[in-house]
């Protein structure tokens, strides 16, 4: 008959404990192997990876420098440079007798100072050339070019809402001025976006894009840019008639 021989627990601990200093033993070699793969990497590519840190040093440095010494300098050349076309830019926006002359020397300049386009040529980049493209566009609009106006807003960045919207917008005038009429309304709803509900320049902009739509036969869209002067904006100047536009829509 058969019989079961017991194991005795002495034996089996020691099984255990061997297996276990087996498998610990195996770790390190796998640790051992991953540093030394590790090592072999680093040694044969320390050259490589030395160089890629001191092309990111290299280029810190650059733009540090960049920016100190040749870019603020510019910055505050080109602000010092923009103060006499912005002077007749404000004597043509208050003086309608000659408002052309002084709308053409806001953008070419004169008294051996930078115009609009000289300001944008010479200090791309700037802050002074950005607000540029504004000052040009509505001055170009002013005389009557509206190709040149559409041109120089839409090369106008802003995040103020104010100055976007009414960028927009008067892209928008200058595509009706030029027939464009679908265009127009585009821009017009493109300056809505931008007014973020403005109470100022929003039912400005609200009204010419009700009145717009309206002409163009767009009636549900003229009602809805019309009822919402009457609900956000009623006490806006463009509100005293909304009714009579209002009942014009439906």
């Amino acid at each position: 008959m058969a019989t079961y021989k017991k194991r005795s627990r002495k034996n089996i601990s020691k099984s255990n404990s061997n297996a276990n200093l087996n498998s610990t033993k195996q770790v390190f070699e796998t640790l051992d192997d991953s540093a030394s793969k590790t090592e072999i990497f680093v040694n044969k590519y320390q050259k490589y990876l030395s160089g890629g840190v001191l092309v990111l040093v290299f280029i810190f440095v650059l733009y540090f420098s960049y920016n100190k010494l040749f870019f603020e300098p510019k910055v505050e050349e080109a602000n010092l440079e923009i103060f006499t076309a912005q002077k007749y830019f404000n004597e043509a926006s208050n003086n309608e007798n000659n408002s052309d002359s002084l709308y053409k020397l806001s953008l070419e300049g004169a008294e051996g100072k930078f115009g609009f386009l000289d300001i944008i040529d010479s200090y791309k980049g700037t802050p002074a050339a950005n607000i540029s493209y504004y000052y040009s566009g509505i001055a170009y609009f002013n005389l009557e070019k509206y190709d040149l106006a559409i041109k120089y807003l839409n090369d106008f960045r802003s995040n103020d809402e104010i100055l976007s919207s009414l960028a927009m917008s008067t892209i928008g005038d200058s595509f009706i001025q030029l027939n464009q009429l679908n265009d127009g309304l585009d821009y017009f709803e493109k300056a809505l976006s931008k007014a973020n509900d403005n109470s100022f320049i929003m039912p400005i902009i609200l009204n010419k894009a009700g009145d717009l739509s309206l002409f163009l036969g767009k009636k549900s869209k003229a009602n809805k840019y019309f009822n919402q002067i009457k609900d956000d904006f009623p006490k806006s100047k463009q509100a005293n008639i909304i009714e009579m536009k209002i009942s014009e829509s439906e």
